[in-house]
């Protein structure tokens, strides 16, 4: 395990309870694929439905950091493990040379940025991508709230 999976697991959240069995349990295979061929179907249909929820609750409009933080709390009432605000350290032949931060990992192995923003443009892709790139995971999930409906927000980028 890598450095940064090593500090990534060590600030995972993980609520008592068992409402979202952790990856550990449930990954089918090695890639966390399940029947349908997506990856991690059972963690990325939890963490929309979370998103969900949240925009049920909050709606359209508001800044990023009022969904940042009810996501953070949905989560934890679904009892989905979780980082927030996880830097990734930026590398250039060898040597850090600045940082991001990723919303959320969640479970070890899911990128979650948010946006609330009036359209998704190709360069918050281009950022899931390079967050995936850096930590090694395979999927990200990249949420707009500003949305009527939030599924039609979420869009699912796959190293």
């Amino acid at each position: 395990m890598n450095d940064m999976m090593m500090r990534i697991k060590q600030s995972l959240e993980t609520p008592a309870g068992d409402s979202y069995t952790p990856h550990s349990a449930t990954r089918l295979g090695s890639g966390g694929t399940g029947q349908s061929g997506l990856l991690y179907p059972e963690l990325s249909h939890a963490i929309v439905g979370a998103a969900i929820e949240v925009h049920r609750s909050v709606g359209p409009g508001q800044l990023e950091v009022v969904y940042q933080h009810a996501l953070e709390r949905e989560l934890r009432l679904q009892k989905i493990p979780f980082a927030a605000q996880v830097p990734i350290a930026v590398e250039y032949k060898g040597a850090v040379v600045g940082e991001f931060v990723a919303d959320f990992i969640v479970d070890e192995s899911v990128i979650v940025e948010l946006k609330a923003v009036e359209r998704v443009h190709p360069v918050h892709v281009a950022q899931v991508l390079s967050y995936l790139r850096a930590t090694r995971l395979r999927l990200g999930l990249l949420i707009n709230f500003n949305v009527p409906v939030v599924y039609r927000g979420v869009r699912r980028v796959v190293l």
